[in-house]
Formats: C-alpha cells, sequence, structure tokens
C-alpha cells in the first residue's frame, strides 16, 4: 500500500511539474511574464505625439527626433569607464549614479542614461556603441514649438517620476509625461501608445532574433492631434502688450465658452524646456521668485475684483427684489456707516445705469445692504448672496480643462461668525459692506472674471471655459462644455447692468478709451493691494482692472484684463482690453495711440519697490 502512495505522489508531481511548465512555456505569455523574463529583452517603440493647432489650424507644437542612451543593468559588462563617459560628456561620479539609480528600478528593465541627444552627437556615438554591452541608443521624439508664446497654455512634458510610475504602471522609469497644461490635461489623448518587442536571448546573452517570431510584438500608436480654442494671432498680441508688467489676459467666447487667449505674464518661450538645457532652464525659472514666469497668474491669482464686481452687486439687487433698475440713490462723496467711510469719487443721485457708468460705491453699499437687510438675519443674508453668486462659477473651481486653478473666494457666514465670534458678538450688513464694491473678503481669479463678464454678456448664462475645440479624429469632446449654465438672476435684470456697462464707455470711466466701430460693454476696476510685512497690514499700489465684452448686441469676445500695481483700471487694463477686443473683431488697430502707450510702458520700476513684487495679494 505504501509502494502504491509513493508511485501515486511521484507521478502526481511530475504531472504537476509538466503542467506548469507547459503552461509558462505555451499560455504564460502576458507582457507581464515576458518582462520579468531574464532570456527576454523587452525594447519599446515609442509613438509620434499628437500635433496643437490653434483655433485656425495654425500649427503650434510638433515634433522633432530625439535619441536617448539606455543601459538594461544586468546586461552592463566590465568597459573602460572614462572613455564610455567622455562620449557622454558626464563625469564618472555622474555615470556611477546613473547605474546605482537604473539598478535600484530594475536590473532587466532599461533606464535612460543620457536623454535627448541631437543628431550630431547620436551620429558620433552610434558607431561605437557596439563596444558597451548593456548600452544601446533608443530613438523617440521630443516637442518642437512653432511659437514663442502660449507655454502656460500648451505646458510641457517631463520625465516620470517613481511616483507616477507607483500610481501608472503604463509608464517606465525614463518615459515622457504630459506635466503642465494642454500637455498634461490631454496625455492619453496625445501620447498615442506604444509599441513592445521581445528579443530572445540565448545562454551566452546574445540576441537571436523575436521572440516566438514577434508574435506579441505590438506597433505604436501615433497621438491624436488636438485643436486648441486659442486664437494664436490674438494670443501673441496680448503677450506683447503684457511685456514688462505682470498680470493676465483672459478672453472667452461668450456663446460657446471656448478660451480666446489665455495669458500670463511674465511667461516664458516653451522651447526653453526642451533639449538638453531643459534642467537647467526649469531650474532657472523655478527659482525666479520675483517675476515667476512659472507662476499662472490667471487660472492661480486670487485677487480682489474691486469695481467689475459691482455689476454683480447690480444683478443680485435686482434678483432679491432689493432695488429697482430705475431707482435714485443720493450720494455725498462716500458711503457713511459708523466712523468710517467708504470714499467716492462721485457725488450726486444716481440710478442704476449711471451708478454703474460712474462708478459710484454709495450706490452699490447701499443697494448691498438693502439686499442683505431684506432677510430676517445677516447669515440668511450672506448665504442668500452668496447662493447667487455662486451660479456665475465664483467660489469654486470653473470645470475648465485645464490642470491648474483656484477657487477664489466668497465668503460664508460661517467665516463671519467665526471672526466675528458670534453669538457673543452680534453682526450686521455692514460689517461685510466692503463686499459690495469687490474689496472685503471677495476674491476671484481672472479666469472667473472673464466668465462672469461672459455671463452677463449673454444675459444669463455660460458655458464651462474651455481650452480644447477639437480633438481630432473621434469626437471625444466631455459633453459639459456644450451645456448652459443658467445662472439664479432672471434674464430681463440683465438689460440696465449692460446697458451700465456700455455707460462706461460713452460717458463714464473709459470714455477716453473708446474704441471706434465698436459697441463695447465694460467695467474698470482700482482694486486696493494689501499684503502683510513683519505681521503687519501695508498696502501697496493699487492693481488695475478690466472686464468688457463686444460688441453690446451679438457678442463675441468677453475679456478680463488684470494688471498688478497698475495703478486704477482704466490706464493699464482698460487700454490693453480695448486693444484686444478692436484686434480680435478688426484684425487691425485704429487706436495706435493707445497701443504705443502700452507696449512701450513698462511697470518695472513699480515692481522694484520693496515687497511690490507680489505674485498675488489677498485682501482680508
Amino acid at each position: 500500500m505504501r509502494k502504491i502512495v509513493l508511485i501515486a505522489l511521484v507521478l502526481m508531481s511530475g504531472v504537476l511539474f509538466a503542467a506548469r511548465l507547459f503552461y509558462l512555456q505555451i499560455y504564460d505569455a502576458s507582457p507581464d511574464s515576458l518582462t520579468r523574463n531574464s532570456a527576454i529583452k523587452v525594447m519599446y517603440d515609442y509613438p509620434q505625439r499628437g500635433y496643437m493647432f490653434d483655433r485656425n489650424d495654425k500649427l503650434l507644437v510638433s515634433n522633432q527626433p530625439s535619441y536617448d542612451v539606455m543601459v538594461i543593468p544586468k546586461d552592463v559588462k566590465p568597459l573602460d569607464t572614462l572613455e564610455f563617459c567622455g562620449l557622454l560628456k558626464i563625469t564618472k561620479e555622474d555615470f556611477k549614479e546613473i547605474l546605482r539609480k537604473a539598478r535600484v528600478y530594475s536590473p532587466r528593465l532599461p533606464s535612460v542614461v543620457l536623454p535627448q541627444l541631437n543628431k550630431a552627437d547620436y551620429a558620433s556615438l552610434s558607431e561605437k556603441m557596439y563596444k558597451y554591452e548593456g548600452f544601446y541608443i533608443q530613438r523617440r521624439s521630443l516637442r518642437e514649438y512653432q511659437v514663442d508664446h502660449s507655454a502656460n497654455v500648451m505646458g510641457y512634458i517631463a520625465e516620470v517620476n517613481n511616483a507616477i510610475i507607483e500610481k501608472n504602471p503604463y509608464y517606465q522609469m525614463g518615459e515622457l509625461i504630459g506635466t503642465a497644461g494642454v500637455e498634461k490635461e490631454y496625455e492619453e489623448v496625445l501620447r498615442g501608445v506604444k509599441g513592445v518587442k521581445y528579443i530572445q536571448k540565448d545562454r551566452f546573452n546574445r540576441d537571436i532574433g523575436p521572440y516566438k517570431d514577434g508574435i506579441y510584438d505590438t506597433l505604436p500608436e501615433r497621438g491624436l492631434d488636438v485643436q486648441l480654442t486659442i486664437d494664436a494671432t490674438l494670443q501673441k498680441y496680448g503677450q506683447e502688450l503684457m511685456i514688462h508688467k505682470r498680470g493676465g489676459i483672459v478672453a472667452i467666447e461668450p456663446q460657446t465658452g471656448e478660451i480666446l487667449a489665455l495669458i500670463t505674464a511674465p511667461s516664458y518661450d516653451p522651447s526653453l524646456l526642451v533639449g538638453r538645457n531643459r534642467s537647467k532652464n526649469f531650474t532657472k525659472l523655478w527659482y525666479d521668485t520675483i517675476a515667476k514666469p512659472l507662476y499662472d497668474r490667471v487660472l492661480m491669482g486670487e485677487y480682489p475684483p474691486g469695481s467689475p464686481f459691482k455689476a454683480l452687486t447690480a444683478l443680485v439687487g435686482l434678483h432679491e427684489h432689493a432695488i429697482e433698475a430705475n431707482d435714485v440713490i443720493g450720494c455725498s462723496g462716500g458711503f457713511h456707516f459708523g466712523r468710517r467711510v467708504l470714499r467716492c469719487h462721485h457725488s450726486g443721485p444716481v440710478s442704476m445705469v449711471a451708478g454703474i457708468a460712474k462708478s459710484c460705491n454709495t450706490y452699490f453699499c447701499t443697494v448691498y445692504k438693502r439686499m442683505m437687510d431684506t432677510y430676517p438675519t445677516p447669515q440668511e443674508g450672506i448665504e442668500a448672496w452668496r447662493k447667487d453668486l455662486m451660479s456665475f462659477g465664483l467660489g469654486d473651481f470653473l470645470g475648465y480643462d485645464l490642470p491648474s486653478g483656484k477657487r477664489g473666494n466668497i465668503p460664508t457666514a460661517s467665516y463671519y461668525n467665526k471672526i466675528h465670534k458670534f453669538p457673543e458678538h452680534k453682526w450686521s450688513s455692514l460689517a461685510t459692506i466692503s463686499n459690495a464694491i469687490g474689496q472685503g473678503e471677495v476674491l476671484l481669479t481672472p479666469i472667473q472674471m472673464a466668465n462672469f463678464t461672459a455671463a452677463i454678456a449673454n444675459r444669463g448664462y455660460y458655458y464651462t471655459p474651455h481650452i480644447i475645440k477639437n480633438i481630432i479624429g473621434p469626437d471625444t469632446i466631455p459633453q459639459k462644455f456644450k451645456v448652459k449654465n443658467h445662472t439664479t438672476v432672471e434674464p430681463e435684470y440683465f438689460e440696465p447692468v449692460v446697458e451700465g456697462m456700455f455707460q462706461v464707455y460713452e460717458q463714464g470711466t473709459a470714455a477716453y478709451i473708446k474704441v471706434p466701430g465698436i459697441e463695447v460693454c465694460g467695467k474698470t476696476g482700482t482694486a486696493e493691494n494689501y499684503t502683510k510685512i513683519d505681521g503687519k497690514r501695508v498696502q501697496l499700489t493699487d492693481h488695475s482692472i478690466f472686464v468688457a465684452f463686444a460688441p453690446k448686441d451679438d457678442p463675441k469676445i468677453a475679456i478680463a484684463v488684470f494688471v498688478e500695481n497698475g495703478y486704477w483700471g482704466s490706464r493699464w487694463a482698460g487700454r490693453i482690453a480695448g486693444l484686444m477686443i478692436e484686434k480680435y473683431l478688426k484684425g487691425e488697430i485704429t487706436r495706435t495711440d493707445m497701443e504705443k502707450f502700452v507696449l512701450e510702458g513698462s511697470l518695472e520700476d513699480e515692481y522694484a519697490k520693496p515687497y511690490s513684487g507680489q505674485p498675488f495679494s489677498i485682501n482680508r
């Protein structure tokens, strides 16, 4: 009996062992198993990355050939290190550290030794690579920029790090990934699919041909091209207007939500982040803590919106039945509350249209107070006001298709309860009165300013701003970009506000920067600018802000311009907005006097003052 059991065990073990070998050799040919097989060398074939075009089919980004020196650590044989380092133009210490990191990553998988060789370096090196076992040259493509602007929109590509690899096993060490802008947001569309080749090795570690005649090899699939919504001509012009200034410009097509221009200043030439000098250039840009060229002010900067916010105060006041458009409010040069006064450059009675045109602080503070006081408690008033404003896309992420951004701030009742230590200390609408004129605790990003302007242009709705017009191939544009977002304010309440913004140009604060032949509706803004220095609240030079849309009826462009430390709204931002509108609608500039002022003007002396060069300001 024991003999039978023993024979059965031996036979069973043999069958299991044979079955396992059969499975491993015949069926288990998954990419993971082939990658782990030490008798197979894995080589990747990288596809061309998708091109980018502007809305008028102008090519923005294409590709150029590049070559990486690769290593498979387990295949490396003794070599003349000094000679090899001389060919690669790196130090012996750097070479040893590169090999150490490659072994840590994986002895069997390829790692990059030296990335992004140009054609000349490749030609001189390729002839001698046969001498260095375990090393080879791999061809791939790098970005080639056809324009010197729009770096913040297009983004850039960079090598993946360990965190990315752990999160997404598609990538291997040394591979490239979109790291900012459109490159990051649409990475899976642009990158394509890499091909894979499995090379069989013999017992002497020599290549003997494709594994199983290449039945598991795959061809690369080119990335899809994308068409952006931006107008490259308008984008370039806006970048020129912002030279020697800090801030940004956002232009949106109200009828679609397509972003026509998205300009942050200062910026940089995108070609700086391509090639062998990429790391050095990126470090220089990253450590420029004064100008901050990598900081996207139009998406990340949170600023007090100033007087453009008064248009929203008027709309909320009408919606909440706190005022009617024809109601007249007297102004004696400022809004008085307790011992404080919010000064006003205007005096005399005004209704809504004139109040917007003349930017009367007293008028809008009165509207705000009436609206708050229609509710039993200030807490209820703040929450109703906040709900209306959030319907314009404020106080939260807009949902656009770019990877960076900030929420801005539309303060809550709980925030005021906290700072006023409620219920021990009561507070009223007057405690928050600065909100009425876009100061106080209200903060917006420039793209939020452009978006609420588009909502006003549309008389009560907006499309989510977006940068992709078309993915060339399958139509995969997110549905959310095609859906109207309606505000809580009824359409009929927009007409007096639109008329008031039109009168800003006709007889108000922007009358001297009118654009001939175009009916522009706009609003100037001069936002107070504070920062903390040694724990003390210090006032700096005001920011210059302007929002506008045109034409008045059937608007084609809505725009927000923000110039840090730019004094008052019409001085810089208003002029820039007018020039951008004329450039887009007419294709030429008639206000050459205004263009000359902006192109030749500079705020560098202002930014050179101590503490003036703030990347963003919070006025709380």
